[in-house]
């Protein structure tokens, strides 16, 4: 009976530690992607700024009509 207890003991200690560079392993991959989502949203702003810097105006500095427009979503 200690036998056993001492080999699941054992089982259960080495599934803990793998258990726990695992978790170890996922937290350093979602703090990498956090990083990669934080550089594509400043990458997304920055091109978008560029887009509306070149959009064409009319004479009073205000855009287009067809700029201006706003698709709407469909309605359920």
């Amino acid at each position: 009976m200690k036998n056993q207890l001492e080999q699941r003991l054992a089982a259960l200690r080495t599934e803990f530690e793998t258990g726990q560079k695992m978790l170890a392993d996922l937290e350093s991959r979602q703090v990498n992607l956090k990083s990669t989502l934080l550089r594509i949203s400043g990458a997304t702003q920055v091109l978008e700024e560029l887009l509306a810097a070149t959009r064409p105006t009319g004479g009073d500095g205000a855009l287009l009509r067809e700029e201006q427009s706003i698709p709407s979503l469909p309605m359920e």
